[in-house]
C-alpha cells in the first residue's frame, strides 16, 4: 500500500506489520463546540484507513487523544460561565455520539489532556535537562534553533515559520523568549484557568507538548502513521517531533505523517470564528450517515472542499443502489463476475486512499448488480464481494443487522 507522508513530501510503501499491531494517532478536538462537518471529514478519513488496514489483515491500535486543556476551551468557558470542565465533558460526549452516529469505530484509546499531565511534566524536565528547553519567570520553552529540520514538513524558510506560527497563536512579543519562534512547553495559568503544580510553579503545559506525552504514553516511542488535519502541518506535528525525538532517542518519530484537506462552505475555510460551520448533528436530521459518508470521501482526502448540501442529497442515490444491489434477487443465468470491480476498488485505495476511484468502483458493481439481475444472472458471488467492500469502507448498508 502507499501512503502519502507529509514529511517526505511524496508516496512511499507502507509496510503492513504482522507481528506487532499497527500503531496510528490522529490529534483530536478541541471540545468546546463539536462537532462540525470539517471533523467529521477528518475523522473519516482515518476511520476508513483503520478499517481498510484491517481488512488488508493488519491489527491497528488507535489513539485519538482529547484536548481538554487549551486556550479556545478557557475562553469559550469564561464567556458562557461555566465550568471548563463541564463544558469540556459535555463537548466531548456530544463528539464521541456524533461520531458513533457516523458509524466510526471507536478508537483504542481516547485520552485526555487534563489526566496526563505528569507525563507532560516529566517530558518537559527531560527536555530541560538535555538543553532543548528553558525556564523563565514560571514559563518554560523549547529552543526552536535546536529542531533539527523545523522547517521540513511545511517547506518554509525562518521567516515563513514565524509568519506562520504568529497566524496560529504564537506571541512573538514575549519578553521570556530568546527566539520569537520559541513555543511554550509550560505556562502560568490565566485567572480563570485551571493549574497543575510543577518545577516551575502552577501552570499549565502548552498544546504541542501534550500530543507528545499521549502519543507516546499509549502508542510507544515511535508510531507508524499520524494524522490529523492540514492545519497541523505548522506548527503543532514540527513541534512534536522536535519535542520527541531528543527525549526518546528514536527517529523517526513517526513514519507517516497524514493530513486531511479543509471544509470551506462558500469558498471560506469552515472554522468556529468564522461561525459558518455545520454541524454533524444537525446534518444527519436531513442525511442518512451513509450518504453523508460517501459525499464526504468522495473528494481526495488531502485537498480542502466545498460542502454543498445539494451534492449530499444527491448522494443518497447511490446509497439506495447499493441497497437495492444487496436485496436484488438472484437469477440462473450467467454468472455475473465482480472481480474488475473488486480489484479496481483495491488498486484504488492502496494507491494513496484514492477514495473517489474506490468509491467509484462500488458504484459501478452496485449497478452493475442491479442490471444483472433484471435479465436474470447469478448475482450471489458478485453481492458478497460488494457486501464485503462497502463494510471494510465503513456503509452500514452492507452490515447483516
Amino acid at each position: 500500500m502507499q501512503l502519502f507522508d507529509t514529511l517526505r513530501g511524496s508516496s512511499a510503501a507502507l509496510d503492513i506489520p504482522h507481528d506487532r499491531p499497527l500503531s496510528l494517532y490522529v490529534c483530536g478536538v478541541t471540545p468546546y463546540d463539536t462537532t462540525h462537518i470539517g471533523h467529521a471529514r477528518t475523522f473519516l478519513i482515518f476511520d476508513v484507513l483503520q478499517r481498510y488496514l484491517r481488512f488488508r489483515g493488519a491489527e491497528v491500535r488507535y489513539c485519538q487523544n482529547t484536548t481538554d486543556v487549551d486556550d479556545p476551551l478557557f475562553e469559550r468557558a469564561q464567556r458562557d460561565g461555566v465550568n471548563w470542565s463541564e463544558l469540556a465533558r459535555r463537548e466531548t460526549e456530544q463528539f464521541r455520539a456524533d461520531c458513533a452516529a457516523m458509524h466510526m469505530l471507536a478508537p483504542t484509546f481516547t485520552p485526555k489532556a487534563s489526566d496526563e499531565i505528569p507525563g507532560m511534566i516529566a517530558i518537559i524536565e527531560k527536555l530541560v535537562a538535555l538543553g532543548y528547553g528553558y525556564a523563565r519567570n514560571g514559563s518554560v520553552y523549547y529552543r526552536a534553533s535546536m529542531a533539527a529540520d523545523y522547517g521540513a514538513m511545511p517547506k518554509l524558510d525562518y521567516a515563513g515559520l514565524l509568519d506562520l506560527a504568529n497566524q496560529r497563536g504564537n506571541n512573538p512579543g514575549d519578553p521570556n523568549k530568546d527566539d520569537p519562534l520559541d513555543f511554550v512547553l509550560w505556562q502560568p495559568s490565566q485567572r480563570g484557568e485551571p493549574d497543575w503544580p510543577s518545577p516551575w510553579g502552577p501552570g499549565r503545559p502548552g498544546w504541542h507538548i501534550e500530543c507528545t506525552a499521549m502519543a507516546t504514553r499509549y502508542l510507544g516511542d515511535q508510531i507508524d502513521i499520524h494524522g490529523g488535519g492540514s492545519d497541523l502541518i505548522f506548527p503543532h506535528h514540527p513541534s512534536e517531533i522536535a519535542q520527541t525525538e531528543p527525549v526518546t532517542g528514536k527517529s523517526p518519530f513517526v513514519r507517516f505523517w497524514v493530513h486531511g484537506g479543509m471544509a470551506r462552505l462558500d469558498g471560506e475555510k469552515m472554522s468556529k470564528s468564522l461561525g459558518n460551520m455545520v454541524f454533524v448533528r444537525d446534518a444527519l436530521k436531513e442525511h442518512s450517515a451513509d450518504a453523508l459518508r460517501h459525499y464526504l470521501m468522495s473528494f481526495r482526502y488531502r485537498d480542502d472542499f466545498d460542502y454543498v448540501k445539494a451534492d449530499v442529497i444527491a448522494t443518497e442515490a447511490k446509497i439506495a443502489q447499493f441497497a437495492a444491489a444487496l436485496r436484488a434477487t438472484s437469477g440462473n443465468g450467467p454468472v455475473f463476475d465482480p472481480t474488475d470491480a473488486r480489484a479496481r476498488f483495491l488498486a484504488a485505495m492502496d494507491d494513496d486512499l484514492q477514495m473517489p476511484q474506490a468509491l467509484a468502483a462500488l458504484d459501478g458493481l452496485a449497478a452493475a448488480i442491479v442490471q444483472a439481475a433484471l435479465v436474470g444472472q447469478d448475482v450471489i458471488t458478485a453481492q458478497a464481494v460488494l457486501r464485503e467492500l462497502v463494510v471494510a469502507f465503513g456503509f452500514w448498508v452492507g452490515e447483516q443487522r
